[in-house]
């Protein structure tokens, strides 16, 4: 009984279907039925194409941002290493100075030692000509001393000069009273030895060192020599 009944119901409900498209036809007409779902079919087609295009412009915009973000990233690496570029030319200007600065100070250094040099080799050229001078005028002196004081001037190593006076003691008048001159590094008078010695001797360079008189300063040798021998007789 079940069955027929359903069976019944399914029947009466597409009656009613038949019956309410009858009267949808009747309402509307069949034509604007079709245009009416023509018109749902062209939007559903238009709304799958704009879905398509749309789709495809979101893949193309993942695609270009995709791309943005590779530009990016490449100018982000390029930018650092411009950076460290600099940085490395910065080093190297900064070394290219300190190098400039450090050749500066030695020229610098070594101006002043050529100017420090010359400064000195104008002092010993100075004081090689007052010795030579000075040693000149005692050789011109050398007759006059000979011949008045007995006494004999020689020539020795380092541009000394050695004095020998003879004649000094009555008993032996070829015996050898002997001092050695030399001229120093300041230009002075310098007694190196003295054969006998004399203790005089000092006083003597001094003085000749202030009045810059030789023959004073040979004769008062010569007589503290004579001096000594008559001591030395008594």
């Amino acid at each position: 009984m079940a069955n027929v009944k359903t069976e019944d119901e399914i029947i009466l409900f597409e009656k009613e279907m038949k019956d309410f498209w009858t009267k949808i036809k009747s309402i509307y007409g069949t034509e604007q039925i079709s245009q009416t779902l023509a018109l749902r079919d062209s939007c559903k087609e238009s709304i799958k194409a704009l879905s398509e295009k749309w789709s495809k412009k979101l893949k193309e915009g993942d695609l270009m941002i995709d791309k943005i973000q590779e530009y990016s990233n490449e100018i982000l690496l390029q930018s650092q290493r411009i950076s460290e570029n600099q940085e490395h030319l910065t080093e190297i200007k900064s070394n290219l100075n300190q190098e400039q600065e450090q050749k500066k100070d030695l020229t610098d250094s070594i101006q002043e030692l050529k100017e420090e040099l010359m400064k000195k080799k104008e002092i010993i050229s100075s004081k090689n000509k007052a010795t030579k001078e000075r040693v000149e005028r005692l050789c011109k002196s050398k007759v006059l001393f000979e011949e008045r004081l007995g006494l004999e001037i020689r020539r020795i190593h380092n541009e000394q000069l050695q004095f020998i006076f003879r004649h000094i003691d009555h008993k032996d008048p070829d015996k050898p009273y002997v001092f050695t001159l030399s001229i120093n590094e300041q230009g002075d008078y310098e007694v190196t030895s003295c054969t006998p010695p004399l203790d005089c001797i000092a006083e003597f360079q001094l003085k000749v060192r202030e009045t810059n008189n030789f023959s004073a300063f040979v004769a008062n040798i010569r007589k503290a020599f004579t001096a000594l021998t008559y001591k030395q007789s008594a």
